[in-house]
């Protein structure tokens, strides 16, 4: 296969429960077998992982590496690809039939798009039920200005891992990703990715996000190595990012609307982990709720600041364990009364059912 059109590129870390349905997903796309190449980099399984991966030799090229997270992971696989498209998967989740051969046709349709990504069905593991989401704007958008950053900031997460696909010679610009980024290497790859040759926006949901009790991005609450692995990741993400952005061409007020959102989870979790006074929750939260909201009821509002009121009545950590707790026991049903707000990021969510994952 001396010039593959599109590379594969599979993140994977103790994901023996999973690693071969992604594979298989990969082998399985509708698009010509001696036009894509398939890198699996393995950061530093203990579990079965490599011995499943090996099984699919020499279809599949196994690269194996010290743990050290998702940036790392990514430093090393790039380089070893030799096609002009990088398709990335996470080794838990997989992809539709199709998934491939939509990218590489919106690539040729979209030539001046640098940056391709696409809906997902979320799916969770325990339930096997999930949603479809898709963004409601899909289409071109670049960074350059304050509309396109909030266009990214709305659909980051149709940007991630499993549903990114970018241009080589894009990704040649963006190496090193800061090792720091444990996780949310992603986020820094797409967002600097997008900010020298744009992205195109696909509102079919084309892969399998699975959400499972060794995620780490997703997890359910009570973790709190994990949250701080997380957090560390994201004030990393914060410092190492702006100066990415800038140097890219992308202005200060653009720059301010890609981080903001970054800086109010960072500093959520620190106050849930490490404690802080209640008026910084307070901020936190009220920023928070200004991004999240593009139009709410007044019923909602006096709502919001009756929970805003509280943050003031107690320590941050006992404010978000609360939270956490009503979150969990959805009691948010019972809010429907005041009026659901309209969320910021025009997504469509569609509930599923699905069993066999």
């Amino acid at each position: 296969m001396p010039h593959p059109k599109v590379t594969v590129l599979i993140d994977t870390y103790n994901h023996e429960r999973f690693v071969e349905r992604a594979i298989t997903s990969v082998i399985e796309q509708d698009f010509p077998p001696d036009e894509m190449e398939i890198l699996v980099v393995d950061d530093g399984s203990t579990d079965a992982t490599p011995s499943i991966v090996k099984r699919f030799a020499p279809r599949v090229t196994y690269i194996r590496k010290e743990n050290g997270g998702q940036a790392s992971a990514f430093n090393l696989g790039i380089p070893r690809a030799r096609s002009e498209i990088i398709a990335f998967l996470d080794g838990d989740d997989w992809w539709q039939h199709n998934k491939v051969s939509a990218v590489v046709d919106a690539f040729e349709k979209n030539p001046q798009a640098g940056v391709v990504g696409h809906g997902i069905f979320q799916i969770d593991s325990l339930t096997g039920n999930g949603s479809a989401l898709s963004p409601q704007q899909p289409g071109y958008f670049e960074l350059r200005s304050d509309e396109g950053a909030q266009k990214f900031r709305n659909f980051m997460c149709f940007l991630g891992t499993s549903r990114v696909a970018i241009r080589r010679s894009l990704l040649e610009k963006v190496l090193p990703i800061p090792d720091a980024l444990v996780v949310e290497a992603d986020e820094f790859m797409s967002a600097a990715a997008i900010a020298h040759g744009g992205a195109y926006l696909l509102s079919l949901p084309l892969t399998y996000y699975r959400l499972h009790d060794q995620n780490q991005y997703q997890f359910r609450g009570g973790d709190t190595s994990r949250m701080r692995r997380k957090m560390n990741s994201l004030a990393s993400l914060e410092h190492e990012l702006p100066a990415r952005l800038a140097a890219a061409g992308v202005s200060a007020s653009a720059v301010n609307i890609i981080i903001e959102p970054i800086h109010i989870a960072t500093a959520q979790m620190k106050l849930t982990l490490d404690g802080g006074m209640p008026w910084e929750t307070y901020r936190i939260e009220r920023a928070a709720f200004r991004l999240a909201y593009s139009r709410t009821t007044r019923g909602y509002r006096a709502w919001k600041e009756f929970v805003l009121a509280a943050t003031l009545c107690m320590p941050p950590s006992w404010f978000y364990r609360l939270r956490d707790w009503y979150a969990e026991r959805n009691l948010r049903r019972f809010r429907g009364a005041v009026g659901e707000p309209v969320p910021a990021a025009p997504i469509r969510e569609v509930p599923i059912e699905h069993r066999g994952g």
